[in-house]
């Protein structure tokens, strides 16, 4: 299941890592830390910062990459919205009355 915290992940610096789903991203910052030589040959995929990939295979990656159907789904999902209902999810603040005469 995909969703499950417990799962295990290799984690893409050391193969012989295993780390659960819920610390995997801790994980992944102090693996880098202490490999840093090993990290320089890796890219991250702008989808997911948990897929790290060789510099030379993210392009590939990529156009392979599952997350990268929601970041589209999104996109499209906001650009469908009518302009003036995009400008209205700002704020919703609007300045009170003003009883006073300057005059």
């Amino acid at each position: 299941d995909l969703l499950d915290p417990e799962r295990l992940i290799q984690c893409p610096l050391v193969k012989h890592h295993r780390i659960r789903a819920r610390r995997f991203p801790y994980h992944l910052v102090k693996c880098k830390e202490s490999n840093p030589e090993i990290a320089k040959k890796l890219a991250t995929c702008p989808f997911n910062a948990r897929h790290l990939v060789p510099q030379a295979n993210l392009s590939d990656h990529i156009m392979k990459c599952n997350d990268k159907a929601f970041v589209e789904q999104d996109v499209v999902s906001r650009s469908c919205e009518p302009l003036q209902e995009q400008l209205n999810n700002g704020s919703t603040w609007q300045a009170p009355p003003c009883a006073e005469d300057w005059e």
